[in-house]
Formats: C-alpha cells, structure tokens, sequence
C-alpha cells in the first residue's frame, strides 16, 4: 500500500471506538445501498443512495492524518454545532435549546486528496445537507454525497498494509475479471472499534464505479 493509500487507516482507528459508545443491541446505522451483484462471496457491485458528511481536509503527514482529523469531526458529532433543535431518542422524546448531539455511524472513511487528505464521518440518514446542524468549527465541512455506484470488496483480519494489499489486489481481479473498469482512489472503510476480535471485524475497500 502507498504512503497515501496508508493515510486511509489512522482516523479510523481512533473513530471506530466512538462506535461503543451505542447500546450492543442497537446496530450502528450505514449509509443505504443496494447490492446490484455478487462477483464472488466477497466482493459485490452496489449503488449508494445519496448521503450527507461533515469532513475535513488535514494536511498529514500520513501517519499522522488520522489524528489532526479525528478530533475535529468527533467535536460535530457529539455536539460542537450550531442550532436548537428537537432531539427525537429512543426514549424518551425530549427538546433541548442545545448544540444537537448526532448519532455515530458507519463506516468512516478517509481517502488522499489534493493538499492533504481527506476524511469523512457519515451523518445519520435522517439529516440531510439543508437539516443538518451548523459546525462551530470552520474546518468542518458538510456536503452530500451523490447517488453512485462502488465496488466492494468485504473481509475481516487485523489492520495491516498486508491485509489491505491483498484484498485490493483480488478486488481488482475481480472486476479485470468481469470486464467492470473503475475510478479513482480506493477508499478503505471500518466498521468496528480496534479492540473487536480480528475474525469479527469488517473491513472494506471500495472502488468507484462509473455510471
């Protein structure tokens, strides 16, 4: 892997165990896709709906890109924005004349970008661009994300440039394979706090697909 395909994996790391902040019982809500077909029991052609972001854009170095964007993002999320809102919880159902505290989701992802790198938590299904709270923080930027296409290739293990080397590797055989070219850098997602038992962890490395 890059140096800059590297940068994908620190912010990561660091935001997955907000993820344990949920009850166990609730599932940690992903953007809505659907599955359009199955290359092989890993790898899969999806079309994303339309999902909102907030991210920033750190200047790295690379191993230290994950740190500088994580703190910044997790502000917003749990409640650096602007904005009096009702909050509708599981229970009960309570109004508040406070900054709006967001619910994590999955996954988070990171991908090299012009001037630095780029990482992006995804924002609860419910919010869109025009509902979603101001951020306090300027670095903070909210965009929605258009409806699309990706390859995705799904597997678990520890996190390691070896890990996500061979799995990219067979992602791309795969669509060689199926005559399905693609676009882009690759973008690495987790879904799981990094102390989850290697063979439960989800991993995955998409690929943008064009429409």
């Amino acid at each position: 892997m890059t140096k800059s395909a590297s940068t994908v994996f620190g912010a990561l790391v660091l935001a997955a165990t907000a993820f344990t902040a949920a009850p166990a019982a609730r599932a940690i809500e992903e953007p809505a896709f659907a599955v359009l077909r199955a290359l092989d029991d890993q790898v899969e052609l999806r079309r994303y709906a339309s999902y909102v972001v907030a991210e920033v854009l750190v200047p790295g170095p690379a191993d230290e890109a994950g740190n500088q964007a994580f703190p910044i993002l997790a502000g917003y999320i749990f409640g650096k924005n602007k904005g009096e809102r009702k909050l509708e919880m599981t229970a009960p159902v309570t109004q508040a004349v406070a900054p709006m505290k967001l619910p994590m989701t999955a996954p988070v992802t990171q991908a090299p970008a012009a001037g630095g790198f780029i990482v992006q938590f995804v924002l609860p299904r419910s919010v869109t661009l025009a509902s979603a709270p101001q951020p306090l923080d300027d670095r903070v930027m909210l965009r929605e994300v258009p409806p699309g296409r990706v390859a995705a290739i799904r597997f678990s293990g520890i996190w390691s440039d070896a890990n996500y080397n061979e799995h990219l590797a067979l992602l791309q055989a795969a669509l060689k394979t199926a005559g399905q070219p693609w676009t882009g850098d690759p973008v690495y997602a987790r879904y799981n706090a990094p102390f989850t038992p290697w063979f439960m962890r989800r991993n995955e490395i998409w690929l943008a697909l064009p429409d």
